[in-house]
């Protein structure tokens, strides 16, 4: 494991997910790295990328999900047992996707929120609810009070799709929070504190507990119009 883990570079000041995602896609394709060879853990490739753990856990995530990396039980994560040239094909398709528009961020967002918010709403529990209003009121401590919350927003929508019980539909929507997250702050749309907003959250919790999914999918569409909008005007 610890000649793998030397071939390793510290993450400079690139986005350090795709950083570490073509560094593997690099060592695939010059051999230091093989299908079924045994990644070190997340703590040891953090201190050798400099990076934190939570872009290391994203990389893996994402070369997981697209089936680059697998993770077996009490044993490690590993190169899945592919061809070269397939590994080489599928990483690059996870880097474009990191190179999306903010439109095609926030079009995929909104597919994914709508079905999260129908399977919300059939599938809950009353322990979901539970955990669905202590999201709710993180999110409405700080926006109540005019602070930014992004974080608590998305948390909640997360929540939304976590008692929704899909979880394909939760890995998707954890894939592309980080860049939804990134874009919001360049973009300065990160606008979670609005009346308009307040109240679509709280009615969204009230429609899912009352399992009303027309109207839950009819508020999200309304929640999400204001940076659908943003988002086609600046491609225009």
């Amino acid at each position: 494991m610890e000649h793998v883990l030397n071939r390793f570079k510290e993450v400079g000041s690139q986005k350090p997910t795709d950083v570490i995602i073509q560094q593997v896609k690099e060592l695939l394709l010059t051999g230091q790295l093989k299908p079924g060879d045994k990644l070190p853990p997340e703590r040891k490739l953090s201190e050798k990328f400099g990076v934190g753990r939570t872009h290391v856990r994203e990389a893996i995530r994402k070369l997981e999900f697209y089936g680059i990396l697998k993770t077996r039980p009490q044993s490690g994560t590993y190169v899945a047992s592919l061809g070269v040239s397939a590994l080489e094909t599928l990483i690059s398709d996870v880097l474009k996707i990191d190179s999306y528009s903010f439109l095609s961020l926030v079009e995929t967002r909104e597919v994914l929120e709508l079905s999260s918010v129908a399977y919300a709403c059939q599938r809950h529990t009353e322990e979901d609810l539970y955990k669905l209003e202590e999201s709710l009121n993180n999110y409405l401590d700080k926006a109540e009070r005019h602070i930014s919350a992004v974080e608590e927003d998305l948390m909640f929508h997360l929540t939304i799709a976590e008692i929704g019980k899909n979880q394909v539909l939760k890995s998707m929507l954890l894939i592309i929070i980080p860049d939804i997250i990134s874009n919001y702050n360049v973009f300065n749309v990160c606008e979670t504190v609005t009346n308009k907003a307040l109240e679509e959250h709280k009615l969204l919790f009230n429609q899912i507990r009352n399992r009303d999914v027309d109207g839950a999918i009819t508020t999200m569409k309304e929640h999400m119009k204001g940076v659908m909008v943003f988002a086609k005007s600046i491609v225009q």
